[in-house]
């Protein structure tokens, strides 16, 4: 569930910032492998989408940014007019992608928990308007005005004051806390800016909403998604996390690039801790019941072809109205001009924004190895959804954009594919000269402070806990004791600064760890920050102040 300035969304989005820092290389014998599923093997024309040229927009969109499993699927009218897959499950491994493929939506998980507050407050169980102490009485913020004024709201629309990705470490890349532990920890992750004064996009308090909504409840979130969502929908294949899927399962490997390079599968992942922010696993046929009962206000005909409402208008109208601004960049690159929103802003759990005289209401999904985005266009009554298995933002950008330009007819085409690949290398060649620079500015002939024992030891932060820097073998080593992901080895930069090499390189958070010495010449602390500018927003490390436990 990331935003969009790095490779991997974790979670959410900015328009332009949604790129792919991949090279433009064909993927082997995997690029043959794919399965039509709503489409008859003779049609000629889906409404204006050509199933031809789907198929040529899919593949260009999987050479070029690497991706080897893509899934679509389009509702218009109130029917499912196309779902499909293309390419396999896993590099290397026969299996194809179908309609039915389950991947991680990551932050697109957040539209559900939105929508389960506002299913309690249709209920009169709560209000949206509610102070959240009121329903967590053990609920704390850094500072005791932000506690004590935090509404419900507040935790679905990235206002609180809390900074980008704030306390995303403590589940992210994985960690053994419990929910309530992440939610208890709140209370020490530093606040950036005044309550409510701009936008910074978070997953913790989208964690704190998944134990609100167990505790209004009186069921898990799991419960509460299964017999108020799932079932009620026909959404039969959808998993609420990771721990939910069962064996044999019709589901994607997620694929990332080593060292932002080789790419290979990547590690696997549970928000067991945050799953209201990121969890829920599903298909892009289970997607498109999700996409009709937006469409339709709320409704949904269930397996009687009776009507039923899952949540009022009136708190649909509110999960899809703009609350907090975000700022609109300029394009990454001249060609995604034609892309710039008119307006851009977040409501409960959805960002909506304009794009060729209509308005979009919609969210990206980042999780290690898989990226997605549900685009809603509720003039058009028109739904589109891209689950992909590579940490490519361009490719479902450029897909979503395409199929979007089939139906609103525009004079001018975009070549969104050329143009998010353009926006990609772009990327990656600033990132790649930031690097260069750095290099050169380094003195590479600097000695350490301290002998290495002299670095070793317990440290602690007091949001996330515990890491653990040891000596072995004449190197140092650096443990998140929470962690296990974030295990690697510490290599000398220059002076008391060192680089931290996590063990697993389908991470690209590498970080540079920097410590302060005090007037004995003692570490007084440690400090952190990623090493490249592609790197997630979700390794929070620079908030990190690591302190010596003595």
């Amino acid at each position: 569930m990331r935003l969009f300035s790095s490779p991997r969304p974790v979670r959410c989005l900015l328009w332009l910032c949604l790129v792919a820092f991949a090279p433009l290389t064909a993927l082997a014998a995997e690029a043959s492998a794919r399965t039509a599923d709503a489409i008859p093997a003779n049609a000629t024309q889906v409404g204006p989408l050509d199933p031809a040229q789907l198929d040529a927009w899919v593949e260009q969109v999987r050479e070029r940014f690497e991706v080897p499993g893509v899934a679509v699927a389009v509702v218009k009218d109130g029917q499912v007019v196309l779902e499909r897959g293309w390419g396999v499950r896993e590099l290397g491994k026969p299996e194809a992608v179908d309609a039915h493929t389950l991947f991680a939506i990551a932050s697109n998980t957040k539209a559900f928990t939105a929508a389960s507050l506002s299913m309690l407050a249709d209920e009169g169980r709560l209000s949206l308007d509610d102070k959240v102490v009121e329903h967590l009485p053990d609920f704390r913020m850094s500072d005791p005005y932000v506690t004590g004024e935090m509404r419900v709201r507040d935790l679905l629309t990235h206002r609180s004051g809390l900074g980008l990705g704030a306390g995303d470490l403590l589940f992210w890349p994985g960690s053994s806390y419990s929910n309530e532990e992440v939610v208890r920890r709140l209370k020490d992750v530093p606040l950036k800016t005044g309550f409510r004064e701009r936008y910074a996009y978070d997953n913790i308090l989208y964690a704190t909403a998944t134990r609100l909504v167990e505790k209004v409840s009186g069921q898990s979130y799991a419960s509460f998604l299964q017999q108020r969502f799932f079932d009620p929908l026909g959404m039969d294949g959808t998993r609420f996390n990771a721990d939910a899927l069962r064996p044999g399962d019709n589901a994607a490997t997620g694929h990332a690039k080593a060292d932002f390079t080789t790419l290979r599968p990547t590690f696997p992942l549970t928000w067991h801790n945050a799953a209201g922010a990121g969890g829920v696993y599903s298909s892009v046929h289970d997607m498109t019941r999700w996409m009709r009962a937006q469409l339709a206000g709320g409704s949904f005909a269930d397996a009687q072809g009776r009507s039923q409402r899952l949540f009022s208008e009136k708190r649909q109208k509110e999960m899809w109205s703009l609350i907090s601004p975000m700022p609109i960049p300029d394009p990454a690159v001249p060609a995604l001009a034609p892309s710039r929103p008119d307006f851009l802003g977040y409501g409960e759990g959805w960002i909506t924004s304009s794009y060729r005289g209509e308005k979009l209401v919609w969210h990206t999904g980042g999780w290690p190895g898989m990226v997605s985005r549900v685009t809603l266009v509720p003039g058009r009554d028109l739904g589109i959804v891209v689950l992909t298995n590579q940490e490519a933002g361009g490719a479902f950008n450029a897909l979503t954009m395409q199929i979007l330009d089939a139906f609103l007819q525009p004079a001018e085409r975009t070549d969104w594919i050329a143009a998010y690949a353009d926006a990609a290398g772009n990327a990656r060649a600033k990132a790649d000269d930031a690097w260069r620079k750095r290099v050169a500015a380094r003195d590479a002939r600097s000695k350490p402070s301290l002998p290495l024992a002299g670095y070793a030891g317990l440290y602690r932060d007091a949001w996330y806990g515990d890491v653990e820097v040891v000596q072995e073998g004449g190197r140092l080593r650096m443990r998140f004791k929470p962690s296990p992901l974030l295990s690697g080895t510490l290599q000398h930069w220059q002076h008391d600064t060192f680089l931290v090499k996590w063990d697993d390189r389908t991470l690209n958070g590498d970080a540079f760890v920097t410590f302060a010495l005090d007037a004995d010449g003692k570490v007084r602390e440690a400090r952190m920050e990623a090493a490249s500018p592609l790197t997630d927003f979700s390794f929070d490390f620079q908030d990190l102040r690591l302190e010596p436990v003595r």
